[in-house]
């Protein structure tokens, strides 16, 4: 088997896919009380890196997606492929899991 080198711009997400980068996890509570690892949730907020070309409508057109290269947007909790690249992690999901654009 070989093995395949994955970077960012290589990964071109198909049909309504996007790559979104997940943002840090808190370290402290608001109270003040640092988390360890274990304990930290994990976050529902990225930035989109690669958008897919768009979901085929019945007709074979394509529907153009609603976010872009660039949104900050929160997402469904368990969605997703979770990959991790180098140091940073990203997750694979389907635009329907995008709850809403943060500004």
């Amino acid at each position: 088997m070989a093995a395949v080198s994955l970077s960012v711009s290589t990964v071109k997400p198909l049909g309504d896919r996007v790559f979104v980068k997940v943002s840090a996890s808190e370290e402290k509570t608001a109270g003040g009380i640092l988390l360890p690892d274990t304990a930290k949730e994990k976050p529902q907020v990225g930035e989109i890196v690669a958008v897919g070309p768009g979901k085929r409508n019945d007709d074979g057109s394509r529907q153009e997606p609603e976010i872009k290269i660039g949104d900050k947007v929160l997402y469904s909790k368990y969605a997703g492929t979770d990959i991790k690249l180098g140091t940073d992690e990203y997750v694979l999901l389907s635009e329907k899991d995008i709850l809403a654009i943060v500004d």
